[in-house]
């Protein structure tokens, strides 16, 4: 079998390219093609979080922690949600949730209370100060957004959303 010559590239060789050029010497029977995308966004994952953590930290928050606020801020009035639907929002076991609305409670931005439709079931809610950090905090992480993808062109961005979904949706199909 002959192996596919090495990818076209017009930018200079990174870290992917040189582990890629030597697994290409060393088993130049395989097809190393898929490091190049995995390797890449394994990098470029965990250089986003970084850039998206020191926004947070900004704000006094976690990454984790932000999501739980943002989730309760976009439940729109009166922002509060039963712990499980929480949970599903935010893609977090319910013991971790329940670390972080705990270091949220303790903090002032969120509370915890029975449910005036149903007094077996318990909500949390976002404060008025929890609002307030949220509202500022998620403008900043916007813009941080929008920076870390300058980048990219426009049609790019919208290129790379439409197979990023396309992608997704193949793997892990939504119900």
């Amino acid at each position: 079998m002959t192996p596919p010559p090495p990818p076209p590239d017009d930018a200079a060789p990174d870290r992917v390219a040189r582990i890629q050029a030597e697994w290409r010497r060393e088993r130049p029977e395989l097809d190393v093609a898929p490091q190049g995308i995995f390797g890449r966004l394994a990098r470029l994952a965990d250089a986003i979080d970084d850039e998206l953590e020191r926004v947070f930290r900004q704000f006094g928050l976690t990454a984790g922690e932000f999501d739980v606020l943002a989730t309760l801020r976009r439940a729109g009035k009166p922002f509060e949600r039963a712990p499980g639907v929480l949970a599903d929002s935010t893609m977090v076991t319910a013991g971790g949730l329940t670390k972080r609305v705990d270091r949220l409670e303790a903090a002032g931005l969120v509370t915890r209370s029975v449910s005036p439709d149903d007094g077996r079931v318990r909500v949390i809610a976002l404060t008025p100060a929890g609002r307030e950090l949220l509202d500022r905090a998620f403008e900043a992480h916007l813009a941080n957004e929008h920076s870390l993808l300058g980048a990219l062109s426009k049609p790019d961005r919208e290129q790379l959303e439409r197979l990023l979904r396309q992608w997704l949706t193949a793997l892990r199909p939504e119900p």
